[in-house]
């Protein structure tokens, strides 16, 4: 068990009707955390990295070291590039050994967002990587409308889509939003069946934060194979260690940086196996492992 293509796990998740989760990662804590998480729970799993996230860490430091985790790993693990819109950095992560990338290019006009989406397929299979890409629109919690239907994934579009780029995971948007909810989500449970039986690759869940264990099952009923999970996890680990310190300060306890790693290692760690068990990876190994 080591780096392995993210498609091809996808595909094995689409067959058995699981998803995958794919976790991003901003520290060296929350690479430890989701590997243990995915050998503890005998679960293929996909560490990401988010261009965002280069104010947080650039890739040419952590990207390296999540390759090599990955290498070092008892379970199959893909190292994916997130959100990205820089040409020049995709490149970077496929040189570094990344086994996907994703172009987005929703915000553009179709036929730029086609291009573009061209552009990286040729690069990153030539290199033997997978390409996702998005068509529609996943906003942000604080700004998704629920009847704004141009934000929604067109089912049509997706076919010509596809037909056009040859990308090998479609990001989808059926009313799920990036960060954390507001409100509840306008979940468009048809139209994803609709997306999922019109093409023939696996569907990516971005906004994959705060949805009911109901919500998460019926998405990958409908064709969800990868589900991004980031905001609620941070905040997850950033509220349990508030509470952990001034736990100790009451109790005079003396606490270290490398008491606050193990922590959020820790925490990281409960949190992901238990998306496994929703997501239904939990267990897909057993009998591959030694």
């Amino acid at each position: 068990m080591t780096l392995v293509n993210t498609k091809k796990i996808l595909e094995e998740a689409r067959i058995k009707k699981y998803a995958i989760g794919a976790f991003n990662v901003t520290t060296l804590e929350a690479i430890r955390g989701i590997i243990a998480a995915a050998e503890q729970e005998k679960s293929p799993v996909i560490m990401e990295f988010a261009q965002a996230h280069e104010k947080f860490v650039p890739l040419n430091t952590i990207g390296p070291i999540m390759v090599q985790a990955a290498k070092d790993a008892k379970v199959p693990v893909a190292v994916h590039f997130d959100h990205g819109t820089d040409f020049q950095l995709i490149l970077q992560a496929l040189k570094m050994g990344f086994t996907s990338v994703m172009i987005d290019g929703a915000a553009l006009p179709y036929e730029e967002n086609v291009k573009k989406t061209q552009k990286v397929v040729e690069v990153a299979h030539a290199l033997g990587a997978t390409v996702e890409a998005e068509l529609g629109r996943v906003e942000d919690s604080g700004s998704f409308q629920c009847q704004e239907e141009d934000l929604y994934t067109n089912p049509k579009m997706a076919i010509d889509f596809e037909k056009q780029t040859g990308i090998d995971l479609l990001a989808v948007s059926f009313g799920t939003a990036h960060g954390l909810y507001i409100e509840k989500p306008c979940l468009d449970f048809e139209r994803l069946k609709e997306i999922s039986q019109s093409v023939s690759i696996p569907l990516v869940m971005h906004g994959g934060s705060g949805l009911l264990r109901e919500e998460y099952q019926e998405s990958i009923s409908k064709g969800i194979c990868k589900i991004n999970y980031y905001s609620d996890l941070a905040h997850l680990v950033a509220k349990e260690v508030a509470k952990r310190l001034m736990e100790a300060e009451k109790l005079g306890k003396e606490i270290y940086i490398h008491d606050i790693s193990t922590w959020s290692i820790e925490i990281i760690q409960r949190d992901v196996a238990e998306k496994m068990k929703i997501f239904g990876s939990t267990g897909v190994l057993e009998g591959r492992m030694e």
